[in-house]
């Protein structure tokens, strides 16, 4: 049957059809998807891991078990999962294991441009690299052949633009190989040195296998063209550029295995043009590699390196035409992301912006506590770093800056990874105070369950986390709870934690304002005539309140009644 299909959805259609059985991740845009859509076929088991690393891990065991398995991340989350990764490469699988990692060229979601290439190679592992829909599922069916084939886990990149277009695929039915057998292997599988040495040079025989299978893969194809004084070798997204901004006029070398790739292919193909292009996007990987082969190529010096390409680019620096496009009229106003109305971070930061301290912030909704008006975080790192970080900064500073420095996390980031840290604080003994933002789910990739929240993946009643006895466990003595809309008690319970002479833990809790479950008194009003037009409101940044004829205005299509603002008035206006 024909369908449209997301790209994360039809990867999640191939695990489907490929007879997979095991699926654990941990929730990144934008690869999110691909594991909500398979947790709705009841033949596959799907889980949120507490973290990438935890998630490949698990579903190594479930291919040492004899399961065909899969774990999803973005790129920032393959650099969680590298340890294992790295030596999952050299124990091989038991039944086909694959690993998708989605990168997000431009940020459109993330702290980095980063590309995943790189891990492929340094971990030797073969990646697949779909440039539709339709690819993405069968790619997925492939993975799981090449895995078990050349007894290795198999990297399938996806980007933002695979990952979140839609293309037609065609769906087939699902085939359950057999379970394979569990048999102890201790010199496969016991990566200990002496072990690990005999393992390495079969790696570096089965990167020669796989290099000459790419040679003849149907997946590394290439498409004739009408004008050969051009040649292209792309992949992924930028096929599409490629093939939309030129058609067939230029021959296209396109690569579906992205490491290892092939070698004579890439020789035969050059010698069939009179120039070679590579199109890609972030690093010259593929440029790098026909250089190696002692090929003269472009790539690199044409496209650059930052952000994601485009058609239009792609004409451009082939030297098409390239056709203007309508313009507006009018200037559209920016746009710049806010945190929801009635966003319970909101005033958590209102407050530390007022107290004037230093700030350590982590990966999340909250993250945009560091933009205007609030402007409350002074670091955004990587997923826990801000509790890390405080450790060491206030080991680092004197006792008056310590004093004066908290880190924020959110309730879903500090499981991830942010507790390690709370224990490097309870152990090492800093006087540092964090405060743990739970707002009862993972918000930012769209309102994903975590170990906090009591419920599993599918939404059924699961053990819940006690974050109080958590904190308790590690040797955090100091630890209390605060309603974030209630923000002198917050001010309040900041002042004392931070004026304390050992480590403490305040947990803010207020469950996000957009949960379906959480019941809201509706919205409050204003009053313009007792409004002076102060703007004090405005301070918190709020998308529900606006300036209307000097007065302040209350939308009440986005007001949630939270009373935040009505902390802020002086002259009773908000009510």
């Amino acid at each position: 049957m024909k369908t449209l299909m997301l790209g994360n959805e039809a990867v999640a259609r191939g695990l489907y059809e490929a007879g997979c059985s095991f699926v654990s991740s941990y929730p990144g845009t934008p690869s999110t998807e691909i594991t909500e859509c398979a947790a709705k076929y009841e033949e596959l088991y799907a889980e949120w891991a507490p973290n990438e690393k935890v998630a490949l891990e698990a579903a190594f065991g479930a291919s040492l078990a004899g399961k065909r398995s899969f774990c999803a991340m973005k790129h920032v989350g393959l650099n969680v999962a590298a340890d294992p990764l790295f030596t999952i490469s050299y124990t091989g699988v038991n039944a086909g294991l694959i690993i998708g990692v989605a990168d997000d060229a431009g940020m459109h979601s993330s702290q980095n441009e980063q590309d995943s290439r790189h891990y492929a190679q340094a971990a030797k592992i073969p990646m697949l690299e779909p440039s539709d829909s339709a690819e993405a599922l069968s790619f997925a069916k492939l993975a799981y052949e090449i895995s078990e084939r050349f007894d290795t886990a198999v990297l399938i990149k996806m980007c933002t633009r695979v990952s979140h277009s839609q293309s037609v695929v065609e769906t087939s039915e699902r085939v359950l190989p057999e379970q394979k057998k569990y048999e102890k292997n201790p010199g496969k599988y016991i990566m200990m040195p002496g072990n690990a040495k005999k393992r390495h040079p079969e790696i570096e025989e089965r990167t020669k296998a796989l290099t000459a299978w790419a040679e003849t893969a149907e997946i590394n194809r290439i498409e004739e063209g009408s004008d050969k004084s051009c040649g292209i070798i792309t992949s992924s997204t930028c096929y599409q550029y490629v093939k939309e901004a030129c058609g067939d006029t230029y021959p296209v070398l396109k690569l579906g295995m992205i490491w290892p790739m092939p070698e004579q292919k890439i020789r035969d193909f050059a010698a069939s043009v009179d120039k070679l292009v590579v199109v890609e996007e972030l690093d010259g990987f593929i440029e790098t590699h026909c250089k190696n082969l002692g090929l003269s190529v472009s790539g690199k010096d044409m496209f650059s390196n930052i952000g994601e390409l485009s058609q239009n680019l792609v004409k451009e620096k082939l030297g098409e035409a390239v056709q203007a496009g309508p313009s507006l009229d009018e200037s559209i106003p920016a746009r710049p992301p806010v945190m929801c109305a009635g966003c319970p971070h909101r005033s958590i930061f209102y407050v530390l912006k007022k107290m004037k301290l230093t700030v350590l912030g982590d990966i999340g909704c909250y993250t945009l506590g560091a933009v205007p008006p609030l402007g409350a975080i002074d670091s955004t790192v990587c997923m826990g770093a801000s509790v890390s970080g405080l450790h060491g900064f206030v080991k680092a500073s004197d006792e008056e800056w310590a004093g004066g420095t908290v880190a924020v996390i959110g309730d879903s980031t500090f499981i991830h990874s942010g507790v390690t840290g709370l224990i490097n604080i309870a152990y090492n003994e800093s006087n540092a105070t964090v405060i743990i933002l739970d707002n009862s789910i993972t918000g930012m990739t769209g309102h994903q369950q975590n170990p906090t929240t009591g419920y599993n993946l599918k939404g059924d009643p699961c053990t819940k986390i006690d974050l109080e006895s958590l904190c308790h466990a590690v040797g955090i003595r100091r630890v209390r709870v605060v309603d974030p809309y209630d923000m002198e008690t917050c001010q309040e319970a900041i002042k004392e934690e931070l004026s304390a002479k050992e480590p403490s833990v305040i947990i803010s809790r207020r469950p996000c304002a957009l949960l379906k479950y959480v019941k809201h008194p509706g919205p409050i009003c204003s009053d313009p005539e007792k409004c002076k037009g102060c703007k004090a409101c405005m301070n918190i940044g709020c998308p529900a309140i606006s300036m209307e004829n000097g007065k302040a205005k209350i939308d009440d299509t986005l007001c949630v009644g939270c009373g935040v603002c009505k902390q802020l008035c002086k002259f009773d206006a908000l009510g």
